[in-house]
């Protein structure tokens, strides 16, 4: 995994920037102070405050080195730039028919720092995604699954939310 692109959308990179500047301007200067004030209070053998406060600054520590590691790396793909609307590829919104539960279901393919399953959000690297990929409208993909070989067929396939209409961007 570490030789693999870290495919990422614009949306998802801002939300790791988002998430950066978070630790790095409000929660690691507050628990900073907090560990100050701790530590000035004397023994720190027994003191709550300075030993949980100092372990949560390892934490936020780890998760920005983590951030700028993943943001380092990142090669943003914007969806809207695709040359093949009408073929499957990362940023797609895609809409299936599931042939074994008749039940119509959508995903978007985005990169592995984005994963939403409650939203729809799948990773490039998923066995769906990897089975879509390339596929157009009318093409029934294939995917082992823990409960056998599921089908689908590829119903409809769009750069930008359905929902949101067709320049809107996905909440």
């Amino acid at each position: 995994m570490a030789d693999q692109k870290n495919y990422i959308t614009a949306q998802g990179f801002a939300a790791l920037e988002e998430e950066f500047q978070q630790l790095r301007k409000v929660e690691r200067p507050e628990v900073v102070r907090t560990v100050s004030w701790a530590a000035s209070n004397g023994d720190r053998s027994e003191n709550g405050d300075y030993i949980y406060g100092k372990r949560r600054l390892r934490q936020i520590d780890s998760r920005m080195r983590f951030l700028i590691k993943r943001m380092d790396n990142a090669v943003v793909v914007d969806p809207a730039q695709q040359q093949h609307l009408e073929k499957v590829f990362f940023g797609a919104w895609v809409t299936l028919y599931a042939l074994d539960r008749e039940a119509e279901l959508r995903y978007r393919i985005v990169g592995q720092d984005e994963l939403a399953p409650s939203k729809g959000y799948i990773s490039w690297v998923s066995p769906l995604a990897r089975a879509m990929l390339g596929k157009q409208v009318g093409d029934v993909v294939q995917v082992q699954s823990p409960g056998g070989v599921e089908a689908y067929e590829i119903v409809e396939i769009a750069y930008h939310d359905p929902d949101q209409g067709s320049t809107g961007e996905p909440s």
